[in-house]
């Protein structure tokens, strides 16, 4: 819980609230985690791809919304920043699955 501001004498500087830094801090580094556990235990697989992807994008999602304060914002603004990556992401496997079948054309 954030100290009020307001409820403090002249002079004294409000405790620092460093749960949240550290709450952060171990989510992103139990997916980092997960991330190398995956990396070392699963063989190259598109399957194996595709989890990174996924958690590469949940850290980036929760770094948004912990660091850049997106959590408590107008669903408006959110969407408006994840419409644009989803089809940005979309835009890159639609050219890296049609760039490849250049070499099969005949």
């Amino acid at each position: 819980m954030a100290t009020s501001h307001h409820n403090l004498a002249p002079g004294e500087i409000p405790k620092p609230n460093t749960g949240l830094i550290w709450r952060t801090f171990w989510v992103l580094l139990g997916l980092t985690a997960l991330e190398f556990v995956i990396a070392f235990a699963m063989p190259h697989s598109l399957f194996r791809v595709g989890i990174f992807v996924i958690l590469t994008i949940a850290k980036a999602f929760f770094i948004v919304a912990e660091f850049m304060h997106l959590k408590g914002e107008v669903k408006v603004l959110v969407w408006s920043i994840l419409l644009p990556m989803i089809f940005v992401a979309w835009l890159l496997i639609a050219l890296l699955a049609e760039g490849g079948t250049i070499f099969y054309v005949k």
